[in-house]
């Protein structure tokens, strides 16, 4: 079931079209990937759902429902702009947020003291925003944006400013996040977080979604049939076996035995493979090379955006 449905939506500034006709459908208890070069139109989209701006056209529904200022309750929003009042003391700070996403002072207080002995930050309690670094900044701001266990959880760049200690820490809450019920939004930059986390994504560019589904089933469609092969014999009696049928992309040494990347033609297939170069060569490993989610964005992108003359 989708949580979140954002149809034909589309926003402009002035002369700028920021989201033209957006359309994309959100499962529940996903990792949802929000994907684009700076200035596609994620933020702008992040804001429709929020509700810090209204849609031009189209329309968002919340669980079957049109979305209304009610259902921020149910969410947590970290922007990738951080927002923490720098004079007031972390403790204070998170306390009063907690209010703010109607929780009572006790069961904040509760929670509060349960995620700062886990992040280990519960000696912050007394001291000022201004006095903490970037990345414990970031914790504390990621702290109360996950507070209230939020149904639906937006990031925007959640890991910048984080070591990899605390970047791993975060990526751990969330996944237990989404075990427990939430559904997140990931918008970022960084691939491997794609990788690591996210089991559908959406692609924007130009203010236009130009790719969307489940991370394996994308990575499957842009599969192109290219295997690297590890093997012990000569090289010459190898590339002889692939006359017709393969493309040897690569083909390098390592250590006491060669990887070479072949590409099927024409209705090759691996079995064939196999049988032309057995004959020659030891084969220690077959494997596929899927293309990452960093090339397929590449790619993407490259073909959406206009040829500059």
């Amino acid at each position: 079931m989708n949580i979140l449905e954002i149809s034909n939506v589309s926003k402009n500034y002035a002369s700028h079209k920021a989201l033209d006709n957006v359309s994309i459908n959100i499962p529940g208890q996903s990792v949802f990937g929000l994907l684009g070069p700076n200035g596609a139109g994620k933020t702008s989209l992040i804001r429709t759902i929020t509700q810090i701006t209204a849609p031009d056209s189209g329309q968002i529904k919340f669980k079957g429902e049109i979305l209304t200022p009610s259902h921020a309750l149910k969410m947590g929003y970290l922007p990738e702009e951080r927002g923490l009042y720098k004079k007031m003391e972390v403790g204070e700070q998170a306390l009063y947020l907690a209010r703010l996403k109607g929780m009572s002072k006790h069961d904040a207080l509760v929670k509060l003291k349960y995620l700062f002995e886990k992040f280990e930050i519960q000696a912050w309690w007394k001291k000022k925003i201004e006095e903490l670094s970037k990345g414990m900044a970031q914790k504390v701001q990621f702290i109360t944006t996950i507070l209230h266990n939020p149904e639906f959880l937006i990031l925007d760049e959640p890991f910048t400013g984080f070591d990899p200690i605390n970047a791993e820490l975060v990526k751990n809450e969330l996944l237990e996040l989404r075990k427990n019920g939430t559904t997140i939004v990931l918008s970022t930059h960084r691939m491997e977080s794609v990788e690591e986390l996210c089991s559908h994504i959406a692609l924007i560019n130009n203010s236009h979604v130009i790719l969307d589904g489940a991370v394996k089933e994308i990575r499957k469609a842009y599969r192109s049939m290219t295997y690297d092969i590890r093997f012990r014999g000569t090289n010459i009696g190898f590339t002889h076996a692939l006359w017709t049928g393969y493309e040897l992309i690569d083909l390098k040494p390592e250590e006491d035995h060669h990887v070479a990347r072949i590409k099927m033609i024409a209705s090759s297939s691996v079995n064939d493979l196999l049988k032309a170069i057995l004959p020659h060569v030891e084969i220690l490993s077959v494997q596929e090379v899927i293309p990452s989610m960093n090339d397929i964005f590449i790619m993407k992108v490259n073909e959406n955006n206009p040829v500059k003359k």
